[in-house]
């Protein structure tokens, strides 16, 4: 019975290949079969786009404080062995020195952005134990932890680390030293020591790390003032930009590209407000961030009435922030020449101050080449000044 069921199912296949589409046979007179799968049943398989993050979901991202607890590996004991051997009956010790504990160390990264992926504990790698037949243990491996280019190292309040420049390393907490093994303990007085050393523990700091934006420039403005419109459209940066008032809650950094292959950052701090200099709106939070640019460029609203009091308030937080920041080389960023009260504010804005003003539209993209060509200005006069110093300017 079971023989005949059998017979009945291979004269009857339960499915046959089906040739989607009429195509010439091949040389070997076989036509092409394809996939027999139901079009109902087959997945959708559309490309997955990237997901959006709203400006105030991506605050959970950006994290610029951490405090991070870090301990060296412990160093390997030392070995405690004597040479055994047939026919050698006073081998002597050979019990050899335990291996180093590894180090943990902070390296700058420039593709890291925030410290939200520095976790609040590192432990390094523990050396080994030492062996027999004088054997020493291997040394703990470095564990290297990736920080952002910017970041500050600071312990009871001492800064004890800056890491301005991409690959710059600072050894965090050093691993503990080996054990001796009994081999050491060797001498002419003990030709048998049985006298071994643990391996010592690591070093355990508790260290603050502060981020501050290493950027070239730094857009500086009140909140709507159009600082991320305006990065949008000279870098490839993408901060958030709506139809609707609101302000930045993170620093982003665009790249200004030219055609001999020179590269400016361009950071666009978060809006400031009057009194943030005593910690009011985002506070000092951000006004940091500013310490690194090199030069500043002032973006004020001409649509407004007397623009030109946004850059005394501008002038003087940052005055009170740090003296002095406010006397960096700048440029001042007339946005919005698109609108109409924005032209007739225009001359009366240059009257009143004396620095450079470039009148532009960050929405339609008028004059953003009289930007550019400034921008280059104050970048090379920034690499000169550094090179006559003896320093290297700060690449990307």
């Amino acid at each position: 019975m079971l023989a005949r069921c059998w017979a009945v199912l291979r004269s009857r296949p339960l499915w046959k290949p089906v040739l989607l589409s009429p195509v010439p046979l091949p040389a070997g007179g076989r036509p092409v079969t394809f996939s027999t799968t139901c079009v109902r049943c087959s997945k959708n398989r559309r490309l997955r786009q990237k997901r959006i993050i709203s400006e105030r979901k991506l605050t959970r991202y950006f994290v610029d404080h951490r405090k991070v607890r870090v301990v060296g590996g412990q160093g390997g004991g030392g070995g405690h062995s004597f040479y055994s051997e047939p026919r050698k009956v006073f081998g002597g010790p050979d019990g050899g020195n335990g291996g180093d504990g590894g180090h943990v160390i902070l390296k700058a990264d420039q593709q890291m952005k925030s410290l939200s992926s520095v976790l609040p504990f590192y432990q390094g790698f523990h050396g080994e134990r030492g062996g027999n037949k004088n054997c020493y243990g291997s040394n703990g491996a470095c564990l290297y932890v990736k920080v952002p280019v910017g970041t500050l190292v600071k312990e009871d309040g001492k800064v004890v680390a800056d890491l301005t420049r991409h690959g710059e390393e600072y050894v965090a907490a050093y691993g503990g030293a080996g054990g001796k093994g009994n081999r050491f303990f060797l001498s002419n007085e003990n030709r048998a020591p049985t006298t071994f050393t643990p391996g010592e523990p690591g070093q355990e700091r508790v260290l603050h790390l502060e981020l501050k934006t290493t950027a070239h420039a730094g857009l500086v403005g009140f909140p709507n003032a159009g600082k991320s419109s305006l990065l949008r459209a000279i870098s490839r940066a993408r901060p958030a930009v709506a139809a609707y008032p609101f302000t930045t809650l993170n620093p982003h950094v665009g790249i200004v590209h030219y055609q001999d292959y020179e590269q400016v950052a361009v950071a666009d701090i978060p809006g400031l407000i009057k009194g943030a200099h005593q910690n009011r709106g985002l506070g000092v939070a951000f006004l940091r961030h500013i310490e690194r640019c090199r030069f500043l460029l002032y973006v004020v609203d001409l649509s407004v009435s007397q623009p030109w009091i946004q850059l005394e308030d501008l002038k003087y937080e940052l005055e009170q922030y740090q003296k002095g920041l406010s006397e960096r080389p700048c440029v001042v960023i007339g946005n919005k020449i698109d609108l109409a009260q924005s032209r007739i504010n225009l001359p009366l804005l240059k009257e009143q101050i004396a620095d450079r003003v470039i009148a532009l539209s960050a929405l339609t993209g008028d004059n953003l080449e009289e930007l550019l060509f400034c921008l280059r200005e104050l970048y090379d006069a920034y690499v000169k000044t550094e090179q006559s110093r003896g320093q290297s300017p700060v690449k990307w």
